[in-house]
């Protein structure tokens, strides 16, 4: 919207017009469905157009195009991922995941446990890093399948994937990662990081909303989790939505090392402005250890959500781990597992930014989030009791 700041990145992104622009042929001239290749010339176009596609973003991330299948998303694509490898390999009944995952991965996990699945949660530093040793110490014959996040949705900590990756592999453990926020922010390699399954969504970085991509090694094993036709190898039956899917590929010619740095640049120009503020602590790991758009900043004696309504009057767009803006009535579970008090976790607040994000954004944010802390620590009792 006009005269609006958006600072919610992580939650969805906007579609550029060279994204759309692509996308558009597909709902008119080209409305035709790639499963009708072998009938006519409409079928043939939405086709090639589907293969392009997969192909480009399989080479994004060092895979094979058949090793792509796509989904409507990251949640689908967790799912497909978890369930449908242990439904294909029943045999081993561990499971591992850590503690501050994305609810998509997580609440899979807490069903499987009323399965019958043992499942490990592993722990995370103050910064959000997963306990390597406690990963080398549950890893066992007995385990099935490793599944821990790339990117953490909150706080923007990076996990070391490729020491995952190696570990898993020497003990013959599938690994699957929940890459929904790291495909075009940050250089991601499936053979280099040893990804057996990695989940994607478009709309995390330029793409349209409704569509996603699960990587699959060749020499995994699913189950497909719905019945019908044999689209996606064999794997996700129904029609594929061949517009969402291209523009999901078009949407990584923005993946370009010159913009990602304006971004950085924008975001520790953010960073330093609101550290500036008393009694603010960053939340989440500092620098290499960080996706680059994510500024996840504690401001204490205020309640996050009361920061984030006071900031949406004055046009500025930001989320809070607090627990009145989720459906459970607590905090984070991220900013929980991290070790911060409930207090801190309430007074979260979570700025992602975009290529469209302005330096005069960043400046405008810097001072009216100023201005809106001190105006409720001024009316907050915690504040004067300090």
């Amino acid at each position: 919207m006009a005269g609006f700041i958006y600072l919610d990145n992580a939650a969805s992104t906007r579609t550029p017009q060279e994204v759309i622009d692509e996308m558009l042929p597909f709902f008119g001239d080209k409305y035709g469905i790639p499963s009708s290749q072998f009938s006519h010339q409409m079928g043939i176009t939405a086709s090639d157009a589907l293969e392009n596609s997969r192909a480009k973003i399989a080479a994004f991330i060092g895979a094979e195009p058949q090793e792509i299948i796509f989904t409507s998303g990251g949640t689908e694509s967790n799912n497909i991922a978890i369930r449908g490898y242990l439904s294909a390999n029943p045999d081993k009944k561990h499971i591992i995941t850590s503690k501050i995952e994305h609810y998509s991965v997580l609440h899979i996990f807490r069903r499987l446990e009323t399965e019958g699945y043992r499942v490990t949660y592993l722990d995370v530093d103050e910064t959000g890093i997963v306990d390597i040793k406690q990963l080398a110490d549950s890893l066992s014959a007995e385990t099935a399948l490793v599944s821990i996040q790339t990117v953490n949705q909150e706080v923007g900590t990076l996990q070391d994937i490729e020491k995952i990756g190696e570990l898993c592999k020497r003990h013959g453990v599938p690994f699957h990662t929940d890459s929904v926020l790291a495909l075009g922010w940050l250089p991601f390699d499936v053979r280099k990081s040893n990804v057996s399954m990695a989940s994607f969504s478009a709309h995390k970085f330029y793409g349209p909303k409704g569509v996603g991509a699960l990587y699959i090694n060749k020499d995994l094993k699913l189950q497909k989790l719905f019945e019908g036709g044999y689209s996606e190898n064999n794997l996700r039956p129904g029609a594929l939505n061949l517009p969402g899917i291209v523009g999901f590929a078009k949407a990584l010619d923005f993946a370009r090392e010159d913009e990602l740095r304006r971004v950085k640049a924008l975001r520790d120009r953010l960073l330093n402005g609101l550290l500036s503020i008393k009694y603010t602590m960053l939340n989440g790991a500092r620098e290499e250890n960080r996706i680059l758009n994510n500024a996840n900043v504690t401001f204490s004696y205020v309640e996050g959500e009361s920061i984030v309504l006071h900031l949406d009057m004055r046009g500025v767009e930001v989320i809070t781990g607090s627990a009145c803006f989720s459906r459970a009535l607590e905090p984070s579970h991220v900013l929980m597992s991290m070790g911060l008090s409930h207090e801190d976790a309430h007074g979260s607040i979570r700025y992602t930014l975009s290529r469209f994000t302005t330096e005069e954004d960043i400046d405008k944010t810097i001072i009216n989030t100023k201005e809106v802390v001190d105006k409720l620590r001024e009316i907050s009792p915690l504040y004067h009791l300090k």
